[in-house]
Parts: structure tokens; C-alpha cells; sequence
């Protein structure tokens, strides 16, 4: 049993910036992928990036130049540092661990910027 506890998340305004961290606990898989998705109201969940056990790095389009992924494997977290935010930044941020077996995710923190 894996379990994810996300935090840093709270109330900016634009252009300002946060840093989420997703620190994972339990019987961690030695290969996995880690990743965060948001979910804003009224609106499907999307995914904002994500780092394989190998450090391969994507990003959604509407994050790339603003958000950075990164992951700590000896300290079992991954984080996503957020410059520039915007108003359509607002949702839910949740992490994820994606391996062979069942996914794990967090409980998700807030993120809301205000114009």
C-alpha cells in the first residue's frame, strides 16, 4: 500500500508563484511514474505533468515554460514548481504513482489564483 500526501498549495494572485510537493509513503515501488493532474470546477481532470522513474519529463501545453516537475527518488517525492501562474491555474492539484500494479493517488490541494 502506497499512500501520497500533497501540500503547498493556497491563494496567489497572477503571476505570482507556488511549489506543490507529493511526498509518497508505504511500499513504494521501485519503478514508477509520478505525475500531477488538476481538476477545475465544471471541468473534465487533466493531467499537468509527469516524470518517469527515468526522469523523462512531459507537460500539458497550456504549463510548458511556466511549470517544472521534479523528483527527489531518495526522498520518495515529486514536486511542481509554478511561475507565472493564471487565473485558469485554479483547480485542484492531485498526484499520482503509476506502476504495474494499482495507481495510487493523493488527496489533492487547493490552488487558486486570483486576477
Amino acid at each position: 500500500q502506497v499512500q501520497l500526501a500533497e501540500s503547498g498549495g493556497g491563494l496567489v494572485q497572477a503571476g505570482e508563484s507556488l511549489r506543490l510537493s507529493c511526498a509518497a509513503s508505504g511500499r513504494i515501488p521501485t519503478s514508477s511514474t509520478m505525475d500531477w493532474w488538476r481538476q477545475a470546477p465544471g471541468k473534465q481532470r487533466e493531467l499537468v505533468a509527469r516524470i518517469s522513474s527515468g526522469g523523462i519529463i512531459t507537460y500539458a501545453d497550456s504549463v510548458k515554460g511556466r511549470f517544472t516537475i521534479s523528483r527527489d527518488n531518495a526522498k520518495n517525492t515529486v514536486s511542481l514548481q509554478m511561475n507565472s501562474l493564471k487565473p485558469e491555474d485554479t483547480a485542484v492539484y492531485s498526484c499520482r504513482l503509476l506502476w504495474a500494479g494499482p495507481d495510487y493517488w493523493g488527496q489533492g490541494t487547493q490552488v487558486t489564483v486570483s486576477s
